[in-house]
C-alpha cells in the first residue's frame, strides 16, 4: 500500500471517529453536562500518547476535536429559548416597511454628522437633540423619542468607545444602521486666516481623524468639545476670531462660517458607522446583520471556543469589541457583529449555541445596513 493510500484509509477512519465522538460526546454533555471531566479525560489520553516531538502538534488537534465536539453539542432548534421567543415574536408583530416620520434623538446640535446620517435614515424625522450620547439613551428609555441615532464606529479613529460602555449599562434595540462618509473641515468666522488661529475644537473622534493636519500647526491649541457641530456653533457665537473648528460642510453654511481647509481628515475614504436604537425590539425585513453582547467563563479557550462555534455556521464576523465589566476585575464583555439572515434555519441554532456556552449574553438587534 502507497503512502498516498494509507493516508487516505486512516482519513476515513478518522471521519467515522470524529462523527462517533460527536454523537457520544452530546449525549454525555446533554445528560450530565460534564464538559470539563470530559476534557481531562480526553488531554490524559493524548500526554500519555504523545510523547515525542509530536506532543506540540498533538496539543493543535486536541484543542481543534474538543472545540468541535463541544460547539456541536450546543446545536439544537429549542424555540423556547426567551431570546429566541423575543425574536419570533419581533419577526412577527413588527410593521413590514421601515417607518419614514418618527421622533429621533441624536447627540449634539443642528448641523451634527448624527442629523446627517438621521437625514439617510428618515425621509421626515422630528429631531430632537441630547447634549451627550448617555442623554440619547435616557430619551429612548424614558420614551421622549422613538429612536435615537449615534455613531459607533470610524474607520480611522476606530470605535466610539463610550457608547460600547453605554450599551452595558442600557436596554436597548438596533433596527438598522447607516454608514457616512466623512469629510472634516477647518472651519472659521470670515476674513479668518490660519494665521490668526490659536484654537481649535471639536470632537475627539473628529481630532483622532484629523491628527496629520494638526500636527503641521503644533502652536495652535487642540481642545475637544461634545460634538463637530457644536464646535461650530461655538466659533459662530465668538467674538474672537482665533477660535476654530473641525466641523461638516454643512455646519459651515448652518453657522455662517468660511472652510479654511476642506476634507482634512486623514483618510480620504473616512466613514462612520451609525446604528439606529429603539427601546422595543423591531425587526425589519431585509435583516441580514445581527449584533450580540456576551460575557464567557473566565478560562482558557472560551473565546476562541465561541469564535469557532460562530464560524462553524459560515457566519462571517464583521466586529469584535471588548469592554470591561463595572466592578469585575479584569473581565470584560464581548460585543460581535455577525452577518446572518435572520431568516436563515440556522439563525436558531446559533442564538441557542451562544445562549448555552455562554455565561451571559443579550441580543442586540437583526437589521440592515444603508451605505
Amino acid at each position: 500500500m502507497s503512502s498516498k493510500e494509507e493516508l487516505e484509509r486512516i482519513d476515513k477512519e478518522l471521519a467515522k471517529i470524529l462523527k462517533a465522538r460527536l454523537k457520544a460526546s452530546r449525549e454525555v454533555i446533554t445528560s450530565s453536562n460534564n464538559l470539563v471531566s470530559l476534557e481531562r479525560e480526553l488531554r490524559y489520553i493524548f500526554d500519555n500518547y504523545f510523547n515525542d516531538d509530536s506532543r506540540q502538534f498533538a496539543d493543535v488537534f486536541y484543542n481543534s476535536v474538543l472545540c468541535v465536539c463541544n460547539s456541536y453539542s450546543y446545536v439544537n432548534d429549542d424555540n423556547n429559548n426567551v431570546i429566541v421567543k423575543k425574536v419570533i415574536n419581533a419577526l412577527r408583530e413588527t410593521f413590514k416597511s421601515f417607518p419614514d416620520n418618527e421622533k429621533v434623538v441624536c447627540q449634539g446640535v443642528e448641523g451634527a454628522y448624527s442629523q446627517i446620517a438621521a437625514d439617510k435614515l428618515f425621509k421626515v424625522s422630528k429631531l430632537l437633540f441630547a447634549k451627550n450620547f448617555e442623554d440619547v439613551f435616557l430619551a429612548i428609555n424614558n420614551n421622549e423619542a422613538r429612536y435615537g441615532v449615534i455613531p459607533i464606529e470610524n474607520s480611522t479613529a476606530g470605535s466610539v468607545t463610550k457608547v460600547y460602555d453605554l450599551m452595558m449599562k442600557y436596554n436597548f434595540s438596533i433596527v438598522r444602521s447607516v454608514r457616512l462618509k466623512v469629510d472634516h473641515n477647518l472651519l472659521v468666522k470670515p476674513g479668518t486666516k490660519i494665521s490668526d488661529i490659536k484654537t481649535i475644537t471639536s470632537h475627539p473622534q473628529a481630532i483622532a481623524q484629523c491628527a496629520s493636519f494638526l500636527s503641521k500647526y503644533p502652536n495652535i491649541n487642540v481642545v475637544p468639545c461634545e460634538n463637530t457641530a457644536v464646535a461650530a456653533k461655538k466659533v459662530s457665537e465668538s467674538e474672537d476670531n482665533s477660535i476654530a473648528s473641525i466641523s461638516s460642510s454643512s455646519s459651515a453654511s448652518l453657522y455662517k462660517l468660511e472652510s479654511l481647509f476642506e476634507a482634512i481628515q486623514d483618510e480620504g475614504n473616512n466613514h462612520t458607522r451609525f446604528i439606529c436604537i429603539s427601546k422595543e425590539l423591531e425587526i425589519y425585513p431585509g435583516a441580514n446583520r445581527t449584533s450580540v453582547m456576551l460575557s464567557i467563563p473566565h478560562k482558557p479557550g472560551a473565546l476562541y471556543n465561541v469564535i469557532s462555534y460562530i464560524n462553524s455556521f459560515g457566519t462571517n464576523m464583521t466586529k469584535l469589541e471588548s469592554r470591561p465589566i463595572p466592578n469585575r476585575d479584569f473581565e470584560f464583555m464581548f460585543y460581535f457583529d455577525l452577518e446572518t439572515d435572520v431568516y436563515s434555519p440556522n439563525f436558531i441554532k446559533l442564538l441557542n449555541g451562544l445562549h448555552s456556552m455562554c455565561d451571559t449574553l443579550r441580543y442586540l438587534g437583526s437589521y440592515s445596513e444603508i451605505i
